[in-house]
């Protein structure tokens, strides 16, 4: 495990077993080829020493759906990568559950407020967790399945419905927050900009911020503007977790499964990423994925607490 200074913040960069990778056809991105996107597997923007391992903490083995291993494994603190056994990887995902995964119960969820701009998010010291997506790729939904709660995120027809950033008090302690969408085809061009502007003001500038939920629409084949966003997090050092959504759909008609667009996404995300960020299969209709999306947030926040 190493320690690097990163943009004021401690960057822990975590080992990944040496794995075969997945293959499939490439696409091009919108940086340098030259480039390399060095994001660590977690940053935090507090400074903490590593603590020392604890007893581990394991989920029951469960087969994967629609045929997704993981390749790359994402190694919590308190592991190390020879004492990884199968059943310590969450179904569906690369996730490795270590000593920090905790009670992921949500018990209680408030809105708070919403800010139009960075500097007028909630200033206390809380962790947060950032939702962000493309217009329509069911985030609201999602938010509504982890809270359990009907229409706390507001679900809409329309996309782009969400222009604000939405914060959500859980169980008095963590936030989680909603973002608006990107890729809306109607917007304007001066709302494009003011998105890009105030957003990336809100990744760049909020100190209190664990991950990025970034969600990615597994029905379709990998998009440009997902791909330009995941490269743009990680230029940034901002800690990500793929979620893969609409994991159900597995209707072939019309072109690939999810499994296969999800394996298409990893071997394009690979060749800017030097370590792979963690990865989680969900599906809002049936509820794959959702508790063990809030064990892998559990365990980022705990470890951010101490």
């Amino acid at each position: 495990m190493t320690v690097v200074l990163r943009r004021g913040a401690v960057a822990l960069t975590f080992l990944i077993p040496s794995r075969s990778s997945f293959s499939s056809s490439s696409s091009s991105l919108s940086i340098p080829k030259s480039t390399t996107t060095t994001l660590s597997l977690l940053s935090f923007r507090r400074n903490h020493s590593t603590p020392a391992a604890a007893s581990k903490t394991s989920s029951s083995p469960s087969s994967l759906p629609l045929s997704v291993e993981p390749r790359f494994l994402f190694i919590p603190p308190g592991i190390e990568p020879d004492e990884v056994t199968d059943s310590m990887i969450l179904p569906a995902s690369n996730i490795v559950v270590g000593p920090y995964a905790g009670d992921s119960r949500i018990k209680d969820v408030e809105f708070v407020k919403s800010s139009p701009r960075a500097r007028d998010c909630p200033k206390d010291d809380r962790p947060e967790f950032a939702v962000l997506g493309r217009s329509n790729v069911g985030k609201s939904s999602l938010i509504n399945s982890l809270v359990r709660k009907k229409e706390l995120a507001l679900t809409s027809k329309r996309p782009g419905k969400t222009q604000l950033i939405n914060h959500f008090l859980v169980n008095k302690s963590w936030y989680l927050v909603d973002l608006p969408g990107y890729g809306f085809a109607k917007a304007s061009e001066a709302a494009k900009t003011d998105w890009a502007s105030f957003t990336k003001g809100y990744f760049l500038n909020r100190n209190t911020l664990v991950a990025v939920l970034l969600l990615i629409d597994a029905s379709v084949p990998p998009q440009r503007i997902d791909l330009d966003c995941a490269n743009w997090l990680g230029r940034n050092n901002i800690p990500v977790t793929f979620v893969f959504t609409k994991c159900d759909k597995m209707k072939v008609a019309k072109g690939k499964r999810p499994d296969e667009n999800i394996k298409e996404f990893q071997e394009i995300i690979k060749q800017n990423f030097k370590q792979h960020p963690p990865w989680i299969m969900t599906s809002s209709v049936t509820g794959l994925g959702r508790d063990d999306l809030l064990l892998h947030v559990s365990q980022l926040r705990n470890y951010w607490d101490q």
